[in-house]
């Protein structure tokens, strides 16, 4: 089945939040941001800006009637700056004028009095000064330190890897009016819904019933819209109920990417400890999170990069240590993988430099210590369904990895001016939301007279497809023809109390919520054919919008039954609740069972380099990927393409820089790279993994969301294998993004 926005987004007929008709009389809000990152308030004159022409209000921290917080896991992230700053670009004020262009004016001519503070933006810095977030997390197995003497080989070093821009194609954006009776609607681009509204509760100061939030889709998330959609959102509600107006907020492409916060930067360090046949006897490392100047979602995100800190590896002894350090910058927040990326480049890392250090293959030292069935984890959970091994021989089987490491041998051999470079990335990624709390969807399904079906549910359509997959569980589970089922927009006031769009959970969260309603509803209607055809429960079944009797069409049509049943008053509606069973994790212990099953895969990463200029290409990513029973190729390997290419260009060229002062520099698509398609492989192939499906998938088909960006990771160690044929005495060091200009410094260091 092809994804049923296709069409509608290629015509242009898809709807975001800035496409929504306004209504008459709207009003449109632009943010005052800091112009410094760290400071105090001497004062802010707003009097210029409320005396212009068109403008109708400015609103400030006086202005809120409820609380000034916004925070999601930790309550320390205010809506507007009161007293102090903590980041250039943090909202201070929001103007709210007839039109979008009399708000900039006004903005401009708001005028802030701060008291400078030094700012610090460097992670290592902040956690020297005890500037942290959250106290310090560990995960830990075995005994690390006594390991070391068992050790034949120990190396350590450092990394860095930098921050990503989201850049979604939407902006951040709301659209807030009044309903009757003080209720307020919010429009808002955001991933989570009832995050918005119990925020948004928060700052109005009423219960959460007030406030109904609705999201049709989203032009693009990856996470960005999970946490940060919520302070516009906020904004927009808190001036439509002080003005009785509509208020629209849609930020400027160069305003989003100043005030938002991005991937977390890590810094860290490692320690690894190898047996002479090169098995991992011991790993050690601590990670330093620049989590920005509020939590938002870094300690999640810090404990997902300590869940993905050995990879696809069985290593016995472990103690990885990580930080949430606050710093000056814009809160940063989730992406694409959320935080594991993170920690998978680390263990990368590490295996990178033992393999440089003993002069063998990376590869070699991967193979040997994957996961087999019936390790553990190093947070306690035991490895079951194991597929990395079986992912390498499929790999190995279709493209021959040891042929393709000949090739790049001899053609570094036979050329002084360019060289190849090639490296393999496994990856286990575990799926749900650590939160077990987090682990639960509810769909409500409707069957109307006709026979049609109607679906709310609480996931948000971001271009991932899950409102197609949605649709087919609802088609194959009643087995009626797709184009009688419609899923509605996400709403509050439908489907109450959900979780974030995101852990690459979504589709199986409310897919199985949406069959478990689903089921219900045929067993009622089979119930009611059963009466009026005289038969047995046990015989009756529904193919195909048609009422089988012992597997023998009959005489009575989907339509018919759903009429008939209406008639007798049988319920034509149902709500399904699904709660994902044996989730647990010890926060205390860091021990449990905190993931439904895990998704595997390998890829094959061979690039070319121009050692003169320092330019490079990738000849070809090959992949073998764990789909599980994939319940819709199509978009599942739109996603493994997409999430690949995100992760190349997190590895490669998207370097996120602030200057020392906390202003970002990268601030515009002039001076932010992000591949585009002359920087994609040329050569892209997946193969799916044959295998079955886990029961806590949806329809067994395992999640694609998130894990596939981590095969970009092979990107940067491609290009490290490449400077290292050209330069024999380059020390290895791990520092992505790796730039052309880094690139060109590495080829001809030590030389």
């Amino acid at each position: 089945m092809k994804n049923i926005d296709s069409i509608a987004h290629v015509t242009g007929k898809s709807l975001y939040v800035d496409d929504i008709p306004v209504r008459t009389g709207t009003l449109y809000g632009v943010v005052f941001p800091s112009p410094v990152a760290h400071g105090m308030i001497s004062s802010l004159d707003v009097s210029g800006a409320v005396d212009m022409d068109g403008v109708a209000a400015v609103f400030t921290a006086e202005d809120i009637p409820g609380e000034n917080q916004i925070g999601g896991i930790i309550p320390d992230e205010v809506l507007f700056a009161d007293g102090k700053v903590e980041f250039n670009g943090q909202p201070m004020a929001l103007v709210v004028a007839r039109d979008e262009l009399t708000a900039r004016k006004a903005v401009a001519a708001i005028k802030a009095d701060i008291e400078a503070l030094e700012p610090v933006t460097d992670a290592r810095e902040a956690c020297e000064k005890g500037m942290l977030l959250v106290p310090p997390s560990t995960f830990q197995t075995g005994d690390v330190e006594s390991a070391w003497d068992q050790c034949a080989h120990i190396f350590e070093g450092r990394t860095e890897s930098g921050g990503q821009e989201h850049l979604y194609i939407e902006m951040q954006g709301s659209y807030a009016y009044l309903m009757e009776n003080g209720h307020v609607k919010i429009r808002s681009s955001t991933q989570g819904p009832t995050h918005v509204q119990k925020a948004a509760a928060n700052i109005l100061g009423v219960p959460m019933h007030k406030v109904e939030v609705d999201v049709t889709r989203l032009g693009g998330g990856f996470g960005g819209k999970e946490d940060q959609a919520t302070a516009y959102a906020c904004m927009a509600a808190l001036a439509t109920t002080k003005l009785e107006k509509p208020v629209k907020i849609i930020l400027h492409r160069m305003d989003d990417m100043r005030m938002t916060g991005k991937r977390h930067p890590y810094s860290a360090d490692y320690v690894i400890g190898l047996s002479k046949d090169l098995k991992i006897l011991a790993y050690k490392a601590t990670f330093y999170q620049n989590g920005g100047a509020a939590a938002d979602l870094s300690p999640a995100i810090l404990d997902r990069s300590l869940f993905h800190s050995t990879n696809t590896y069985f290593i016995p002894n472990t103690q990885v240590t990580a930080y949430s350090c606050k710093t000056h910058l814009p809160p940063n927040t989730a992406f694409r993988g959320f935080g594991g990326p993170q920690g998978m480049f680390i263990i990368e890392s590490a295996i990178a430099k033992a393999a440089s250090e003993l002069q063998v293959p990376a590869r070699k030292i991967q193979r040997k210590n994957f996961l087999q069935e019936g390790d553990h984890f190093q947070y306690g959970q035991v490895a079951k369904n194991v597929n990395i091994g079986n992912c390498y021989q499929r790999a190995d089987d279709e493209y021959q990895v040891e042929r393709i490491a000949r090739e790049v041998d001899q053609f570094n051999e036979a050329n002084h001016w360019k060289k190849k470079g090639m490296a393999l990335m496994p990856i286990c990624f575990g799926i749900s939301f650590t939160n077990k709390s987090m682990n639960q969807a509810r769909a409500l399904v409707h069957v109307y007279q006709d026979g049609s079906v109607g679906i709310s549910t609480g996931a948000i359509e971001m271009g991932q497809g899950v409102n197609t997959k949605i649709l087919q569980v609802a088609a194959q589970t009643l087995s009626i023809s797709p184009d009688k089922v419609k899923v509605e927009t996400t709403n509050t006031t439908r489907v109450s109390n959900t979780s974030p769009t995101a852990a690459s959970s979504g589709a199986d969260l409310n897919g199985k919520a949406t069959e478990m309603a689903c089921k219900q509803l045929a067993k009622r209607l089979r119930k009611t054919a059963a009466t009026l055809l005289n038969e047995k429960l046990g015989n009756i079944s529904l193919q195909d919008e048609w009422v089988f009797v012992n597997g023998v069409k009959s005489t009575l049509r989907w339509a018919e039954l759903v009429k008939k049943a209406h008639l007798e008053r049988v319920c034509l509606t149902e709500q399904g609740h699904y709660a994902t069973p044996m989730v647990d994790f010890d926060k205390k212990t860091s021990k449990g069972h905190p993931f439904a099953y895990h998704v595997y895969g390998l890829a094959v990463i061979v690039t070319e380099v121009d050692c003169l200029r320092g330019n490079y290409h990738f000849d070809k990513v090959l992949m073998v990927h764990d789909f599980g029973n994939s319940m819709n190729p199509d978009i599942d390997m739109g996603q493994v393409e997409g999430a690949l290419i995100q992760g190349i260009g997190w590895m490669t060229m998207e370097e996120v820089v602030y200057d020392k002062e906390g202003k970002l520099l990268s601030n515009s698509l002039s001076t932010y790279k992000i591949p585009d398609i002359y920087s994609v492989p040329k050569v892209v192939k997946c193969v799916p993994l044959p295998t079955k499906g886990p029961r806590a998938a949806i329809l067994r088909s395992k999640a694609v969301g998130e894990p596939p960006l981590m095969y970009g990771i092979g990107a940067y160690f491609a290009l490290q294998d490449a400077i290292k044929a050209f330069n024999p005495g380059y020390n290895a060091d791990f520092d992505a993004p790796m730039t052309k200009e880094k690139l060109l410094m590495r080829l001809y260091n030590n030389q």
